[in-house]
């Protein structure tokens, strides 16, 4: 197993939730989240079909350069179990891009919001980073509302950009900047 280095280890604690490095025990409600058709519906993979798809997924995150990549498993308050994860690519340019996927039956909570609010502070406050955007299945309404509700824009719309089995999925990318900080 691939230990994760220091500098990710950072666990950002909100009033509901708390952002954490992944673990290898998270494996088997990674693999729950991620084989479900209604998670991976807009995603850039289809969903998973066997367990261990989980585990590669896990070592491959953990073996990646915190510097550039840094993927927290979104865990409930009140436990520590993963409900979802949160994903910042950081980019040249002090930039990022965020990508996060939660369980259907945490979805309608806030908790979504929760997390992102506590990802893009962290990338702002703590990584330097000026700039975050976001690619979102334009199909992806919820997700287009929850980026919009927290101050993201709309910067560009690619058609045709994914393909996941037999969808096509066009893109909008929402950005979000330093100094215009997300929405209370």
């Amino acid at each position: 197993m691939t230990t994760v280095p220091e500098y990710a280890t950072a666990i950002l604690n909100g009033a509901r939730l708390r952002l954490r490095p992944l673990r290898t025990d998270d494996a088997q409600a990674l693999y729950t989240l991620f084989s479900d058709p209604s998670v991976t519906r807009y995603w850039s993979f289809a969903a998973w079909t066997r367990p261990a798809q989980a585990l590669a997924f896990i070592e491959l995150r953990q073996s990646l350069d915190p510097q550039r990549v840094q993927t927290f498993a979104i865990a409930s308050g009140a436990g520590d179990d993963l409900i979802g994860t949160l994903t910042l690519f950081l980019l040249a340019g002090n930039r990022a891009e965020i990508g996060y996927a939660l369980a259907p039956a945490w979805q309608g909570r806030g908790l979504a919001a929760e997390a992102l609010r506590l990802a893009v502070a962290h990338a702002f406050e703590a990584l330097a980073v000026q700039c975050i955007e976001a690619d979102v299945d334009t199909r992806n309404q919820p997700s287009v509302r929850l980026l919009e509700g927290l101050g993201f824009r709309c910067v560009r719309q690619v058609s045709e950009r994914w393909r996941v089995g037999d969808e096509i999925g066009s893109s909008a990318i929402y950005q979000l900047r330093a100094d215009a900080p997300p929405a209370a």
